[in-house]
């Protein structure tokens, strides 16, 4: 019976399909199961056809819906529901108010009752604000400004140019005039520009070349983050999707050089809770499993392959909290490594170029602090030598040269700014040369030829958005291919500044500021403190940031403090936010903004916070925390309450539930579930003193949309207005170009409203 409620409870994850047959049945059903005590609810939505019936299915409690079924049928009275996926029946008798029959599933059966019900939109419909008012919240900022919203966040013209293998073709997205964004090819011999894939409802969310003649992309359903792979030829032609399976997400994890018909994805396509390695045929979709987790063991978190295919290395969640990775040896997975959170030991890449097929570099912090390069013997489980470190950040970047038997070509990682080292003969000419075109500027490779004869290069700067460029090695010439939302002119655009403080414990922590271009000493602006998310392994850098130029062309001052718990600062400083999200690591975002107050940049009475996701919880946080802190705060896809954030996470997160229990805290521990009520603002919205913002997509798989309406009915019923702004197409984080926009025109607003930026000299037109 276990495994039976079990199955029931992950209906939402698991695959189900379409067809159909009949009429005068339409609608959505809504019926609840009970198993063993349990209460679940169940919605069928079904739509009539030229043919018959198509229908889908919700599960509320899961924040699954749009599952698309089998078969709906109906015939005399008799309707059948099936899905072969999960040898999954439904009969029964249409009445005049809905349908009552029987579910089964796995030999058993259970009466179940569908009443007719009105289709739900996630969350409580009634609490966001008004398109009107949100309108009239916009038009809180006036003034005539050089740059305006669109200026910053209209999706570029073009952007993720990516150069064929060959180098006979550049592919990119492209902004049609109404937003959208289509992926197009261009021949860099002849510049004709061809549309390849025009998007439909749902984004395209990345692609790669597989090989010359043909691209994969990725799509999910209105931002619920379960990603599929589509493939079209560079004729448009077969243009399919590969992994048609609903409820299941998928991510490339191998592509296949040396077999260019085929790359490995991996999939939860059998366990919602697990993802398992495929074998794709880019062509035709077959798949071959190449790795099955077995029950009882611990769960994979993550694969390694090397270039012809073959799985080498398994990396697992062992007790919930350690990491072990397995090397295979002699045809067996082998222990190599048993990692505590927080100590690092991973697999960058095999080495082909060596006798020795076990050599490795890896990315290791286990002889220290900060992560270094490594050469290592996996079936010694021994180091060869430390190829790359650095005393004060964590180093993890490689590049290996395919074309000159993987020669290693450059390091890189970021410290205050990002960083390239390089380092063979070849590699060290073409940055020569690239640095004296570019000059100060950040510039990188993102892309080559097979045969490295065309590099793809990005500039870009605090200043400059980002410019693509095409280097001929054989002609030594720079060709500019695009500079991103050219309208934003560099002189125009704000310093961002690294700062380094003292934490009041004594740690030192490092972020940035960005002031305005105008900025004249004795000024004290308002300011925008902007936590990021994550939070664990996560950290700001330098470069240029689209929302911190926005706010500096409107005369506010920006903070970005990497908070104990960021990556990129070595082990202790990671280790040190384990069990202080809320706590010390939210000390140490006020110190930094008293530290900038103290610089005298920043008026101590005009200080907003603003974040999304952690970053979201930290404005709520710091609302309730120290609520006189902050003038006012934008919460962006937050969590409210930390017990009923764990009880949502998504199921391919399961395996990572400990670790979250870890970096977060452990509501099954007595002390850390009263810490946790402690410092959930949605418990404490009585403390909040000054005005809230609240913007949630309302199919997040990650934050639920409960966590913004908590927060938000709870001060409604206490008298607070708040502005509430939820997108009914998005997930965690808004995707699409007219909601990003709708976004921050409100929030400019906001902060027109409740910073008074009139003593400020912003830049106008």
């Amino acid at each position: 019976m276990k495994t039976f409620l079990n199955h029931i409870i992950l209906l939402a994850v698991l695959c189900l399909g379409t067809s159909v047959q009949a009429q005068k049945l339409n609608g959505s059903y809504s019926g609840t199961l009970d198993v063993q005590g349990m209460q679940l609810e169940l919605i069928v939505n079904i739509t009539p056809t030229e043919d018959g019936y198509e229908g889908t299915l919700d599960v509320p409690a899961q924040g699954a819906s749009g599952i698309e079924l089998d078969s709906v049928v109906l015939q005399d009275n008799k309707v059948t529901i099936k899905s072969a996926k999960l040898q999954m029946t439904y009969t029964g008798t249409l009445t005049g108010d809905g349908i009552k029959g029987t579910y089964q599933q796995m030999g058993q059966e259970l009466p179940l009752t569908f009443t007719k019900t009105e289709k739900k939109k996630p969350g409580n419909t009634a609490l966001p604000s008004t398109e009107a008012e949100l309108e009239k919240l916009a038009a809180q900022e006036t003034g005539d400004y050089k740059y305006s919203v669109e200026d910053y966040f209209t999706t570029p013209e073009a952007f993720s140019f990516q150069l064929s293998p060959n180098g006979k073709y550049i592919a990119y997205m492209k902004r049609r005039q109404s937003g959208e964004r289509d992926l197009y090819l261009k021949e860099t011999e002849t510049q004709k520009e061809t549309l390849l894939k025009k998007q439909g409802e749902d984004l395209i969310r990345g692609f790669f070349w597989a090989n010359n003649d043909r691209i994969l992309y990725l799509q999910d359903k209105g931002g619920n983050e379960n990603y599929h792979v589509y493939g079209v030829d560079v004729t448009g032609e077969n243009d399919k999707e590969l992994t048609p399976f609903e409820g299941v997400r998928v991510n490339i994890i191998e592509p296949l050089k040396e077999d260019e018909d085929y790359v490995i994805v991996q999939m939860n396509k059998e366990n919602p809770q697990q993802e398992e390695p495929y074998r794709l045929n880019i062509n035709t979709g077959e798949v071959t499993k190449l790795y099955t987790v077995k029950k009882g063991d611990p769960p994979v978190a993550g694969y390694n392959f090397d270039r012809k295919g073959n799985l080498r290395a398994i990396t697992r969640i062992v007790d919930g909290v350690k990491t072990e990775l397995l090397y295979k040896i002699d045809g067996e997975f082998k222990q190599v490594k048993l990692t505590e959170f927080g100590d690092t030991f991973g697999i960058s890449s095999f080495n082909p170029n060596t006798e020795n097929p076990d050599d490795a570099y890896v990315v290791s912090n286990l002889d220290g602090d900060k992560i270094e390069i490594q050469l290592y013997d996996l079936k010694k489980d021994k180091k060869i030598k430390t190829v790359f470190s650095n005393d004060t950040f964590d180093v993890s970047g490689i590049s290996l040269s395919r074309k000159r038997n993987y020669e290693i070509d450059y390091f890189s990682y970021t410290g205050e700014k990002s960083v390239v080292v390089p380092v063979s003969d070849t590699y060290k000419k073409i940055y020569n040369r690239l640095q004296k075109e570019f000059g100060d500027k950040q510039f990188f490779t993102v892309g080559k030829t097979d045969d490295e004869s065309k590099y793809m290069v990005a500039v870009t700067s605090d200043k400059i958005v980002g410019e693509y460029y095409l280097y001929d090695v054989e002609k030594d010439s720079v060709t500019l291919l695009y500079k991103l939302l050219p309208q934003l002119k560099a002189e125009d655009m704000a310093n961002m500044k690294p700062i380094t403080f003292k934490s009041r414990d004594g740690l030192t922590i490092h972020g940035y500021i960005t002031l305005p271009s105008d900025y004249k000493k004795g000024q004290k602006l308002p300011l925008i403190v902007n936590p990021h998310g994550g939070p664990q392994g996560i950290r700001d850098n330098w470069g240029f940031n689209p929302e911190a130029q926005l706010f500096a062309s409107r005369g506010y001052a920006t903070l970005h403090v990497n908070f104990r718990i960021s990556g990129g600062y070595g082990k202790k400083f990671l280790k040190a936010g384990f069990g202080q999200i809320g706590r010390k690591a939210m000390d140490d975002v006020e110190d930094g903004v008293d530290y900038v107050i103290e610089q005298g940049w920043v008026d101590k009475d005009r200080v907003a916070i603003y974040g999304g996701s952690h970053g979201g919880y930290a404005v709520l946080r710091g609302m309730t925390k120290t609520p006189d802190k902050y003038a006012c705060g934008v919460d962006y896809v937050g969590v409210s309450n930390l017990s009923t954030f764990m009880e949502t996470i998504p199921p391919y997160w399961e395996k990572y539930r400990e670790l979250l229990y870890k970096i977060w805290y452990n509501p099954n521990i007595p002390e850390e579930k009263a810490i946790m009520d402690e410092i959930s603002p949605a418990l404490h919205v009585d403390k909040i003193k000054n005005p809230l913002f609240v913007v949630q997509g309302a199919n997040d798989p990650r934050v639920n949309i409960n966590e913004a309406d908590q927060i938000v009915e709870t001060l409604r019923e206490k008298g607070v207005e708040v502005p509430y702004m939820v997108k009914y197409d998005e997930g965690h984080g808004f995707g699409k170009e007219e909601n990003r926009l709708d976004l921050y025109k409100a929030m400019m607003g906001f902060f027109a409203e409740h910073l008074k930026v009139e003593k400020t000299n912003p830049v106008k037109g």
